[in-house]
């Protein structure tokens, strides 16, 4: 059993924690979001699916184009290779935690194109 501390996937500088799971022999790794009101990810994708879990907050999430907004207790699954971002719209910080299926995050973010 490993037990971490959130705050110690904090990066320095600053941003969400990322737990990467190759750093802990663990298969999977993740996100904590905790986002200020207008703020979120802008346009990216990853070559596998990944899974959001909102548990607080309203987030509007584009993927591919299609804008939804969605709430506290949902489950977002975004398709792999779909462009997609997502901002907070509430009027207090969202919290979610975005998991990756993979032991080490890919990422490829559409400035980059």
């Amino acid at each position: 059993m490993q037990i971490i501390e959130i705050a110690r996937l904090r990066p320095p500088g600053g941003g969400s924690p990322q737990f990467q799971g190759i750093d802990y022999g663990a298969n999977t790794s993740f996100f904590v979001v905790n986002s200020l009101p207008s703020q979120g990810a802008d346009k990216h994708r990853h070559p596998y699916e990944e899974i959001f879990v909102i548990l607080d907050g309203d987030i509007e999430v584009i993927v591919d184009g299609e804008r939804q907004m969605v709430g506290g207790g949902t489950i977002v699954i975004i398709p792999a290779e779909s462009w997609h971002a997502f901002k907070n719209r509430s009027d207090h910080p969202a919290l979610m935690v975005n998991i990756h299926p993979v032991s080490k995050m890919i990422q490829e973010d559409w400035t980059e194109r």
